[in-house]
């Protein structure tokens, strides 16, 4: 995903896991527990593509629904 620093687009900054519509970011993780730096890595992409909706989905739970946290910025 390109991104948008001070002016200057950066095309090979980030790769995200999945942009549905052009509209929602999805970041997959698979770990023991989800950390702050999980939930910055999400902002910072949809700062970065001017989006305001991510979902960040950690599978390593038990029942799926306990690893999924929604993520909004303001634009």
């Amino acid at each position: 995903m390109p991104f948008n620093y001070k002016g200057h687009l950066i095309s090979k900054a980030y790769v995200i896991d999945l942009l549905v519509e052009k509209s929602l970011i999805i970041e997959l993780k698979s770990v023991e527990k989800v950390l702050r730096v999980h939930k910055n890595q999400v902002r910072t992409y949809l700062k970065g593509s001017n989006l305001q909706v991510g979902l960040l989905i950690n599978f390593n739970v038990e029942q799926l629904m306990d690893g999924v946290y929604r993520i909004i910025v303001s634009s």
